[in-house]
């Protein structure tokens, strides 16, 4: 790499949801030589087979979920393809010693990148809309209730000397949009999140966020449960 190069990197921070927080991050550097959009790696969010179907998703199957042939097409950019695709379980631990597992999964374009996580816990989005105040819009999605919301992602610049050391900045980012959606109608308890931001740190478009997730929720594994 030759001195004063730099590789920058946009993470977006989606926090609140069930005392969890969401870091994505995404590099650009090299472009591939591949034609073929990214496909979804397995194995990879801990999740272990079993023979019995679970009403919870895993890291993988939310990958499989988001990264769509038509994902490009629902964001608006119908010429790009996937970059990258990949899906991991996180956890929280909480007082008392209980834990809360979320899946996550995350999609990277040339112009947008997307993040689709599940969380199963007793964390209502009504509840979550009030801790959001004036930054929350009601909203109803596939028949259930939603939250349409704002965050800010950070920007962290890689400065390199032209030896292996290097120094690492950060400094505000682009908005990214989020879209919470109740597991049930009657907002029971636990939720799933699709959140949209841009590479060029401009405003994403809220009817994209949407469209994606009025196609990619109903696919994901347990949708129907109750």
């Amino acid at each position: 790499m030759n001195a004063g190069a730099q590789v920058v990197a946009a993470v977006v921070l989606v926090g609140g949801l069930a005392g969890g927080m969401w870091a994505m991050a995404q590099a650009s550097g090299q472009e591939t030589e591949e034609s073929r959009p990214a496909a979804c790696s397995t194995g990879h969010d801990g999740a272990r087979p079993s023979r019995h179907a679970s009403p919870h998703a895993s890291g993988v199957q939310l990958c499989r979920a988001l990264n769509r042939s038509d994902l490009a097409e629902l964001l608006g950019t119908p010429a790009e393809r996937a970059e990258t695709a990949d899906g991991s379980v996180s956890s929280t631990e909480l007082a008392g010693g209980s834990k809360i597992v979320t899946p996550e999964a995350k999609v990277t374009l040339k112009t947008y990148t997307v993040q689709l996580s599940a969380s199963y816990d007793d964390f209502t989005v009504s509840r979550m809309a009030r801790l959001l105040g004036s930054n929350a819009e009601k909203r109803t999605v596939l028949g259930r209730p939603a939250v349409l919301s704002s965050d800010r992602t950070i920007a962290i610049r890689f400065r390199f000397d032209g030896g292996r050391s290097g120094k690492a900045d950060t400094a505000p980012g682009g908005p990214a949009r989020r879209l919470l959606v109740a597991r049930n109608a009657k907002d029971g308890g636990g939720s799933f999140e699709v959140v949209v931001w841009r590479q060029d740190e401009g405003m994403p478009d809220d009817a994209a966020l949407l469209r994606v997730a009025e196609k990619v929720l109903p696919t994901i594994p347990g949708w129907d449960a109750d």
